[in-house]
């Protein structure tokens, strides 16, 4: 068997070499059940051996496994190179050969071990063999930042215009009056919760773009911000538009709005967009009760605060999250939305967040041919940030440099 090259090796040659190498229990599971012939035992990897169908159970015996399969790879690295494997072995993820220009196309890596340092990574090598991974040097991308700005730019200003439309449609109070609802019917309305409500929004505001400012991979944060919130809200345009909800409470003097022709459309939508939809700054509408944009931008912003803070910062975590809840309370006890309103619209960001992260953090999901069919946007942004972006924070302007030394 010594003179016969791996790739020609059938699942004979394998449990002999399995035997030799002392890993006689696996031959079963290897040869005769999984008929690993000589090119799969190249392309086996260490997430291979602890994933299903395989399972292997013992720590020890799978870095050893590993360390004897990567010595085979290594006096086969031209058998490698043609089977289009990345030298330490792993597997491809099918995404390194079709990427896309717009991606760096770098291949997809099995992080789990640590007995070899994967090719084209910073890693620093201790004394006893291991590897440790250096601090990524994650690509701002600013054009891709400027884009997903104007994304969500677009966004407001066509829901600014959707909320016009819908305006004009409001029920006629004496004919549909307020719906039963749980929370409006037991709990009295508060005049100035509303402002207190948009007064927490501020507050958060300015707590997330002081993080924002400091942060060092600041541009990645805020293109998340942009196309999760430029997402939500086009959501909130369909669901307004199509369902027109009676106005929830007596004191809401609401009712259909003609606007004239295209132009007192246009004029009107550019008011609410540029008085960003609150009160405190004049802006009043009627009609657009599913779902809650004020819940959005105050779960959105309390989230993206908490997620890229450390976790030991607890009095931000606490504070945003009083805020994001005080909020919420506040929008329910003015009376300005229905409860379902709230719920859905916290529910939505909640997961849109957790979901975009989630496959963002997920680095086998990036390039796969599944998320750039259901999730076009989040593949185009996503597709060169490998892996979670770390907290880390730099003052961003050369003075003074106390602010340098003191953040950095």
């Amino acid at each position: 068997m010594t003179h016969l090259a791996v790739r020609h090796w059938t699942p004979k040659h394998v449990a002999k070499w399995l035997k030799e190498e002392g890993f006689c229990d696996y031959v079963d599971l290897l040869c005769y059940k999984h008929r690993l012939d000589g090119t799969s035992l190249l392309a086996l990897s260490e997430y291979d051996l602890r994933s299903p169908p395989l399972e292997l159970k013992v720590l020890g015996d799978i870095k050893r496994l590993m360390v004897s399969i990567r010595k085979l790879q290594k006096q086969n690295v031209d058998v490698l190179e043609e089977l289009g494997l990345p030298f330490d072995g792993h597997s491809p993820t099918g995404a390194g050969g079709t990427l896309d220009w717009l991606c760096k196309g770098e291949p997809e890596r099995d992080f789990d071990s640590s007995d070899t340092a994967p090719v084209g990574e910073e890693y620093h090598q201790y004394t006893n063999g291991k590897y440790k991974q250096q601090t990524r040097r994650l690509d701002p991308e600013y054009w891709k930042t400027v884009l997903s700005s104007v994304y969500v730019v677009f966004v407001f200003g066509f829901t600014s215009f959707v909320m016009v439309i819908v305006h004009e449609r409001v029920p006629d109070m004496r004919t549909y009056p307020p719906l039963p609802d749980i929370f409006l019917d037991s709990v009295p309305r508060i005049p100035w919760a509303f402002a207190m409500a948009e007064a927490c929004g501020v507050i958060l505001c300015n707590i997330w773009l002081l993080v924002l400012l400091l942060h060092k991979h600041r541009s990645i944060l805020l293109r998340r911000l942009c196309s999760l919130m430029g997402t939500v809200f086009m959501l909130r345009c369909v669901t307004m538009f199509v369902t027109s909800l009676s106005v929830p409470g007596q004191h809401l003097q609401c009712s259909g709005k003609i606007y004239g022709d295209m132009w007192a459309k246009l004029h009107r939508a550019v008011a609410i967009w540029s008085g960003f939809g609150m009160s405190l700054t004049g802006v009043h509408t009627c009609g657009d009760y599913m779902f809650s944009g004020h819940t959005v931008v105050l779960t959105m912003l309390n989230f993206f605060v908490t997620e890229y803070t450390p976790r030991s910062w607890n009095f931000i975590h606490t504070m945003s999250w009083v805020l994001n809840l005080f909020g919420i309370f506040f929008i329910l006890a003015a009376h300005e939305h229905y409860s379902i309103d709230v719920f859905i619209a916290f529910y939505i960001t909640t997961r849109l967040f957790l979901y975009y992260h989630t496959l963002a953090n997920t680095r086998a999901y990036q390039q796969s041919r599944r998320a750039r069919i259901w999730f076009p946007m989040f593949s185009f942004f996503e597709c060169n940030v490998k892996g979670p972006v770390p907290n880390e924070y730099c003052w961003p302007f050369s003075k003074p440099a106390v602010m340098r030394r003191l953040i950095g």
